[in-house]
Order: C-alpha cells, then structure tokens, then sequence
C-alpha cells in the first residue's frame, strides 16, 4: 500500500499502485487514488519532489463519492520510490519517455485526462508535448511554477545583480554535490528564504522540507545539470492542448517572467493565475488555487462518462 500522508489528516491510501516501465527499461512507481472510471488527472511532480507533493490535490479531488476523480501521481526517475537511472538516464527525452510510459499504463486507450506538473514536471509536459502517447490522452494541461529556459540566469535565489557572476554561482549552488542532511530549524530557514513565499507556514515549509530532503543526492545533483542546460521553446509550440499556467509572484527559482513567456507562446492559453506573495511550491503552498484550477479543467474538457451515458439515454427516449 502507497505511504503517501497529508499534512493533515488520515494518511491517504491509493487504490492501485503500478509500475510503468519507460523507452530505456527504467521502471516508474505510479499510484492511482479515486473510483475506477471516474474522470482522470494525471500529476508530474518536480525536481526534488516525489508523490508526496500532490498530497492536498488527491485529498481534495480523489474523494469516493459522486464527486471524485480518478488521480494518477508518479515518482519521477531517481525520486520518490522510482529507481536512480545510469549517468546516460537523465535528458528532457527521458522526462518525455516517462511520462508517456505513465498514461500508457495508468489509462485505457484513447483515455483522454488533465496533466498538470509542478517546476520539472511542467518541463516533462512541455518535452512531451508532440509525443503521440501525450496527444492521445493529454485533454488539457495544468503548469505550475516552470520555466522552458534560462532557469539558472534568470534565478534569484541569490540576491545579485543580474550577469554571468550571479548565474555562475546560481548554477554551483543548485548544483552542489553536498548531503542536504536532516531537516532542521536552519535548512527549513534555507528552504522557504529559496523556494517559497515569505508567508508559507511553518507546517507547510516543515512538509517541503521532508520531501525535498529524502531525494536522493544523486538524482539531485544529475537533474540539476539537466535543468541548467534546459532548452524547450519548441515544446511550448507543441503544446496545443488548453493550457492554463499557475505562477507565484514571489517565485525565486522560476520566477513569473518565465510563466509570461510560455503563456504568450502557447498555441491555447487559458491564461495566468499569478498568487500574490507565492513561491515556488505553489502546489503546497497554495493547494486551494492549485486543487480548484484543476477541478475546473476536469470539467471542461474532460468527458464525465455517467454524464455522457445519461445524456445518450434521454436523447434516445
């Protein structure tokens, strides 16, 4: 059975686990939560993430009753409960593998669902983007706190004038090969001043921070390398599907003028939610604007099969 835990509340069961296995052989830890049938969400957490993040969204969205949704959460390659890959496993051709591999194994055939991702896995959307296995079943998107390029140079998380100093030190940083240890007054201090909001509260950054410090060191350090070197405009182009972008003003590692940019060059925007005084783990830090931008795009542009048989039913009687 998943361990995945809310910061309040039960733990949180899925109803199925799964393991999807990617282009290269890699094997994908997938759960499942919600009624079998029911319309689907497809999650994509971010770089030093797992399953864990999407905790609220599968709280609120996977209930049991009329209501629920059909929530697939997977653990990146090297995350979570998903094995470390060779030196070669890591590309933005891997992240678009993988995500392919997840719908393949979490839907039915022709499956249509609403994918969202979150920083990285934004960036796994936008790499999949002309993949025939994302066209298939991706309805619509959901991207939270991500960038397409530039994430080191337009980082700022050190307060530094723009430039190749500040970009140099920025990408040593996020870089960096050390342990991040346990979590303590001090890395929870680090973490939020980093990667969210000066509001976030204290339970929330205490949840960030458990997540972020169990990634493991090497998966860390050989995406970091990945994400310094990102280049994905064209995917952006791809992206055809309704698009709607989240972004947190107060954003340090991804900061609005990347959510700006795809917006402007996505094919179908549905627009920008920018939360005032958010950072980056918008998910977390703000679960009722994330949770309710999903259950939105769940209603308008996924099919509700027991709706679509009703309205079969009365147009024959």
């Amino acid at each position: 059975m998943s361990r995945l835990m809310s910061v309040v509340g039960q733990p949180l069961v899925a109803s199925r686990e799964l393991t999807a296995v990617s282009a290269d052989g890699s094997r994908l830890h997938v759960e499942v939560y919600g009624p079998e049938g029911a319309p689907a969400l497809v999650l994509a957490h971010g770089w030093t993430c797992s399953t864990l993040f999407w905790s609220a969204q599968i709280r609120e969205l996977a209930g049991s009753g009329a209501g629920g949704y059909r929530v697939v959460v997977y653990d990146q390659r090297g995350h979570g409960r998903s094995p470390a890959v060779g030196r070669d496993g890591y590309s933005t051709d891997a992240l678009a593998d993988d995500l392919e591999a997840v719908l393949a194994a979490a839907l039915a055939p022709g499956e249509r669902a609403v994918v969202a991702g979150h920083s990285m896995g934004g960036m796994t959307i936008m790499a999949a983007a002309g993949r025939p296995g994302f066209r298939e079943h991706a309805a619509a998107v959901l991207l939270c706190s991500t960038g397409s390029s530039r994430l080191v140079a337009e980082s700022l998380v050190l307060p530094m004038r723009a430039g190749r100093l500040r970009t140099r030190i920025t990408r040593a940083v996020l870089g960096a090969r050390a342990p991040l240890g346990p979590v303590t007054p001090l890395s929870k201090k680090i973490l939020k001043y980093g990667t969210m909001g000066p509001g976030a509260s204290p339970e929330r950054v205490a949840e960030c921070a458990r997540i972020v410090h169990a990634c493991p060191r090497a998966a860390r350090v050989a995406w970091s390398h990945v994400l310094g070197e990102l280049h994905l405009g064209a995917g952006v182009r791809e992206l055809t599907v309704p698009t709607a972008f989240i972004a947190g003003s107060a954003d340090r590692l991804t900061p609005p003028v990347h959510a700006r940019e795809i917006v402007a060059a996505l094919p179908h925007s549905l627009g920008l939610t920018e939360l005032t005084g958010v950072g980056h783990m918008t998910p977390v830090e703000a679960p009722e604007a994330v949770t309710a931008k999903l259950r939105e795009l769940v209603r308008e542009y996924v099919a509700v099969p027991a709706v679509a048989g009703q309205e079969e039913k009365e147009q024959v009687v």
